[in-house]
């Protein structure tokens, strides 16, 4: 008897199917058929690829994937959910296709590309009870994903599922819902932003009476994006975003807002006989005003010189009304509310007084703002940017509050503020500092920094989230750029402050005490700065600075300790962390 065991492995299982689907194919056998191998071909399998998973197999309606990661099959799940929202957006309900998925992770059993186990038993029976359209998820997978994903989980307790023989605490997804930590995901994941007007090309309708021209259609909207991709003064979204709306009625502001796209462009292509007509027309996606409207008509002669004249055609019309709109765009207020613009410049000025009183006004007054105009995005830029203050400078009296309103924030920040780079840098920096989602932060901050290359506080947010991240030198380039620009900045004592931080992991004590008293004299009452003051002077030998610093310190922030420092300030690096710890611990802070 072979003593050979089977092999094993830890996987996170998705299982899926389409709920009522003998249902919808006794209404329509060969639609309901064509649908369900459409949203296979167009989301489904791709998704399962770009999210590192592999579909192990099909069966009719369903299907079953493995991924090595738990939270890219959940990630999976839910961008397959909101693709199907998407493309159901214009079905009649009746008509719909609807997943059930359900997720699990756990130890499965290989056989040849095949997978069995409890950990696919438990996935399916998941499957088996989510909502249509739903997700539901084992307490394991929840554990693994809660603070990573722009969901949040309903608890449903513990169940019976059937043929299992133990009970499993299931969790229901709220695509809509969130919690207080799951943004730090979330808001990498919008859509970029830039300085650039951004174009989506929707595949061309074929008006030919033969169906087989839609190659040609394809090909010649592939032509025309591929001819707008090359003027850098657009940015165009991918063919492989803007065809999955083939054969859709669509809404141009609906597209507008899931591909990011200012603009969108569309049109039909007639063939007969050796003559072809082209339409196409440039729509606003934020108020689907139509800007532009055109034909073109040529023979069939040479297909490729034809598919490049019109490609041509097409850029040469857009491009003029792009920038004629763009100009128009740039004037547009920030606001319509005076009011809301008012108390949002009186809240800065408080923010700029720096002392906790001031803080506490100045959030006030960006919460007032908001109120009065929910779709202003520098309000939200300024409250997050004073809870940092709050967390930096030892001021929470109720962390589980600032964190909930700091996802909460930087989740609008990064909608309403998607084009607005004081939004967004400040949403990345929250998510970095209080969140302590880094990656997260930095992606954010890029973003800002897309939209606006030359903008001094996003260039000193990514110091400091490069520092956080343990890249001093990147951060020193960020950080001179930014005094660069703005040479005479009222907040320079944040660049310098930010710039000891640098100079301090980098190991250049000298450096870092310097710049550290540089920030001081300027704003007395940082107590990061002073932070550095103290270390670095230990580290240098010079007592005398650091029992002066670290006396300071204790005044700025009566409770920091050893033991308490992350809760300051977030460093990834095991040896950042205890190249601060032993700096403060030489100058005297109690562990």
């Amino acid at each position: 008897m072979s003593d050979a065991r089977p092999e094993r492995r830890l996987s996170a299982i998705l299982a899926a199917d389409v709920a009522g689907y003998s249902q919808l194919v006794g209404l329509d056998e060969e639609g309901t058929i064509g649908q369900l191998r459409a949203h296979r071909a167009l989301l489904f399998d791709p998704q399962v690829t770009a999210h590192r998973g592999r579909i192990v197999k099909t069966t009719g309606d369903g299907l079953l994937a493995e991924f090595a990661s738990v939270v890219d099959a959940v990630r999976c799940a839910v961008d397959v959910q909101r693709g199907m929202f998407a493309r159901n957006a214009q079905v009649a309900e009746e008509r719909r296709l609807e997943f059930r998925i359900g997720v699990h992770v756990g130890d499965i059993v290989i056989e040849g590309d095949d997978i069995l186990g409890d950990g696919v038993n438990i996935a399916a029976r998941l499957e088996g009870i989510a909502e249509p359209g739903g997700i539901a998820v084992s307490g394991r997978v929840q554990e693994d994903c809660e603070g990573r994903l722009d969901v949040g989980f309903t608890d449903d307790g513990e169940q019976q599922l059937k043929n299992i023989a133990r009970p499993v605490r299931v969790f229901r997804l709220r695509l809509d819902g969130m919690g207080p930590r799951v943004m730090a995901r979330a808001v990498a994941k919008a859509p970029v932003g830039t300085d650039k007007p951004s174009v989506a090309v929707l595949p061309f309708q074929n008006l030919s009476a033969d169906p087989e021209q839609d190659y040609f259609t394809d090909g010649m909207v592939d032509e025309i994006i591929m001819t707008l991709s090359r003027n850098r003064n657009l940015l165009v979204i991918s063919r492989n975003s803007t065809f999955t709306y083939k054969g859709r009625a669509v809404d141009v502001k609906q597209v507008g807002r899931d591909l990011g796209a200012h603009y969108v462009l569309e049109g039909s292509v007639r063939k007969a006989g050796n003559r072809i007509r082209i339409a196409g027309q440039l729509i606003d996606a934020k108020s689907a005003a139509n800007l532009w409207a055109e034909r073109f008509e040529g023979g069939i002669e040479d297909l490729f010189d034809l598919q490049d004249r019109v490609a041509s055609s097409v850029v040469g019309a857009l491009v003029p009304k792009l920038l004629q709109a763009e100009i128009v765009r740039a004037r547009a207020r920030p606001t319509e509310s005076l009011d809301a613009h008012l108390t949002s410049m009186r809240g800065l000025a408080s923010f700029q007084k720096w002392g906790r009183d001031a803080t506490d006004e100045a959030l006030q007054l960006a919460y007032r703002a908001i109120e009065l105009d929910p779709n202003f995005a520098a309000p939200y830029g300024l409250a997050l940017s004073c809870y940092v203050v709050r967390k930096t400078s030892g001021w929470v009296t109720d962390p589980a509050h600032d964190i909930a309103e700091t996802a909460r924030l930087a989740a609008m920040a990064a909608e309403v503020g998607r084009d607005e780079s004081f939004a967004l840098a400040s949403a990345g920096f929250a998510v970095a500092n209080i969140l302590g989602d880094l990656d997260a932060g930095a992606s954010l901050i890029e973003r800002a920094l897309d939209l606006n290359p030359n903008g001094s506080m996003a260039l000193t947010q990514s110091g400091y989230v490069r520092v956080w991240l343990g890249q001093p030198e990147i951060a020193i380039e960020h950080l001179q750029k930014a005094m660069r620009l703005s040479p005479v900045d009222t907040t320079m004592f944040m660049m310098q402050m930010a710039m000891a931080f640098a100079h301090y992991i980098a190991g250049r004590d000298e450096e870092a005490f310097a710049w550290a008293e540089k920030a001081l004299q300027r704003n007395p009452f940082l107590a990061p700065a002073t932070r550095i003051a103290a270390a670095s002077a230990a580290l240098l030998g010079r007592m005398a600075d650091a029992t002066k610093y670290l006396a300071l310190l204790r005044q700025l922030d009566p409770g920091l300790r050893i033991a308490n420092l992350g809760e300051r300030v977030t460093l990834r690096r095991a040896e950042d962390r205890e190249r601060l710890a032993e700096g403060l611990r030489k100058a005297g802070l109690p562990e």
